[in-house]
């Protein structure tokens, strides 16, 4: 891994921090956290710590909801054949499995369609499509997908099949032909959050539905398939996505259904105690192992199942597709790595495009974003499916992915996606042609230090600030995720307490506090264990950047410090300055 500059972030003016402290009776440390984060006033504060269900947006305020909640009512009303078409990932398949059982307690003629990777490739297909029309299909609800479908819409349409797509994916210039559009990234739409997962777009459709027929509350069981959609698409916990994922967390740790529960037990965790983090780390790779290795729709009858042995039976597959999954990935990262390391000269290459035939289409858009984190670039892992090579790109922070594919569109089949990940298709003779052009691209948009990776400090603090207060105040700053980071810290002038030892794969684990003081936490550095025998020098202090987590020992939770980063000084010499502020 490249090492990371320290950036710790500034408020202009203290003042702020001392009034909001005092207000909230909590430690200046989080009050300039809450401020960083937009929150400076005392009722800003007392939403974010108490995030309701009253405060959801109406859903009417997106456009198209009105005609397509009255077409929804429609079909069920005239016991129509409806389709909900959804896509591979977890909140497509959260979003389709949401929807599927929605309109199936409304007693609608409902059945489901999930894409195979391979066979059908990324959002609604013609292939699809001649499903519905096999089953005699009135109405197609796509979720989380559709919205660059133009020809498949176009299909629909053709063959008498009203289509109401429901996305999250940024629109290109024109839209689809269709019943209606529900995406809140669409031109002129008043929706006044434009970052729901695909699942929390499928809520709000539930949502006005169930407003237009007197059962508003209808929806709210199926915020816990919404949380997971919504922690395993990475979109940004603030305003309605916090709430959503916040409430749908207490309904899985008070009472999770089946598969969930089963998805839980095979990794080791115990309802109650369920964050986001463990959502994206532990649950979203099992749920996501179907469509990656097999078929997804495993994954849709592992949320929708009401029996408890057959979700059992169910997690227990998924498990063996994910364990098949991992040695995939392993085996296709160190592929990539060794063709970076052998052919990619980094000083000059600013972006990474590799192509190789036989790479598993489950498996890419995993390995690209691990180069992302390695090399610091943006990446594009493709591979050869049917002649043509297909793929997934990722890119770094500063770097606008899907405005760089539409500069590309000319090389590109098929492109979608947003700022930070995309899919695409190509002709495999246009893949060097792409490569020189995406380089070019980046090259045009940053300078040398973006490709320095930064690791962004919310505060300075000493070890003796972390009181149980303190955790216990931070702890309501959860869901943690994009915008709303679990804050990290800087500590400087640590003394270990006794030595540093390596553990697991490589990483160190150790005990500390500072400046002799009575508070002493367990810390551990994933991937550190290279600086166990500097660190163990009795000569040494350290400046240790981060994050303060749970973890649960002996059916209770502890405090564990997870190490970020680390700088080694040697009697009190500071090494070189890797620290900035703004």
């Amino acid at each position: 891994m490249l090492r990371s500059k320290w950036k710790i972030k500034e408020i202009e003016d203290r003042f702020d921090i001392v009034s909001l402290a005092d207000s909230l009776n909590i430690s200046e440390v989080l009050a300039k956290v809450l401020i960083e984060r937009g929150i400076r006033t005392f009722n800003q504060a007392k939403q974010f710590f108490n995030p309701h269900l009253n405060s959801l947006h109406d859903p009417f305020l997106m456009n198209g909801m009105d005609i397509a909640s009255g077409r929804v009512i429609q079909a069920i009303t005239n016991y129509e054949k409806i389709l909900v078409y959804g896509d591979y990932d977890v909140d497509g398949t959260c979003a389709t499995s949401l929807m599927f059982m929605y309109l199936r307690e409304l007693g609608a003629n409902v059945s489901y369609y999930i894409p195979n990777r391979i066979k059908d490739g990324y959002g609604l297909s013609i292939s699809g499509i001649d499903y519905a029309i096999s089953i005699k299909t009135g109405l197609i609800i796509s979720v989380d997908c559709g919205i660059t479908a133009f020809e498949e819409a176009e299909y629909a349409k053709d063959k008498k099949i009203d289509l109401i797509i429901c996305d999250h994916h940024k629109p290109k210039e024109s839209l689809p032909v269709s019943y209606a559009i529900l995406d809140p990234l669409t031109p002129n739409c008043n929706y006044p959050f434009k970052y729901l997962s695909g699942a929390g777009v499928a809520f709000k459709l539930a949502q006005a539905v169930s407003m237009r027929i007197g059962k508003k509350d209808l929806p709210y069981k199926y915020l816990d398939l919404v949380a997971l959609a919504g922690a395993a698409d990475i979109v940004p916990l603030v305003d309605e996505n916090r709430i959503l994922v916040k409430m749908g967390l207490d309904l899985i740790n008070s009472n999770p259904r089946p598969g969930i529960a089963a998805l839980m037990k095979n990794a080791r965790l115990e309802p109650g105690n369920l964050t986001s983090g463990q959502i994206v780390y532990s649950l979203a790779p099992r749920i996501n192992a179907a469509g990656r290795i097999s078929d997804a729709s495993t994954a849709v009858e592992l949320m929708i199942t009401n029996s408890v042995d057959e979700a059992v039976s169910i997690a227990q597959l998924l498990e063996n597709e994910n364990y098949e999954r991992r040695k995939i990935d392993e085996e296709t990262l160190f592929s990539a790595i060794s063709k970076v390391e052998s052919s990619v000269n980094l000083e000059e290459i600013s972006a990474i495009v590799l192509h190789e035939e036989d790479w598993h289409p489950g498996v890419i858009g995993i390995v690209a974003s691990r180069l992302v984190e390695k090399y610091c670039r943006p990446a594009v892992m493709l591979t050869t499916i049917d002649g043509v090579a297909k793929g997934s790109a990722r890119s770094i922070s500063n770097f606008n992915l899907y405005e760089a594919l539409n500069e590309c569109s000319d090389l590109l089949l098929h492109y979608g996606g947003h700022q930070a990940a995309a899919g695409i298709s190509l002709d495999i003779k246009n893949v060097p042609e792409f490569r020189e052009k995406l380089n070019n691209l980046v090259r045009r948009s940053l300078i040398n230090k973006d490709f320095v990776p930064v690791t962004e400090i919310d505060s300075v603090i000493k070890i003796s600030e972390i009181t149980p207060k303190f955790i216990k105040t931070m702890h309501q700053f959860a869901p943690f995720g994009p915008e709303n980071p679990r804050p990290t810290f800087l500590a400087n002038d640590v003394k270990l307490c006794g030595n540093a030892k390596i553990v697991g794969n490589n990483h160190l684990l150790f005990y500390l506090r500072q400046n002799g003081g009575p508070k002493v936490y367990e810390a551990i550095g994933f991937e550190l264990g290279y600086l166990a025998e500097e660190i163990n020098d009795k000569d040494v202090s350290v400046d240790l950047v981060f994050v303060i987590d749970h973890i649960i020992r002996d059916n209770r939770p502890q405090v564990q410090l997870k190490i970020k980063d680390i700088a080694v000084k040697k009697n009190g010499e500071t090494p070189e300055d890797n620290t900035t502020t703004g």
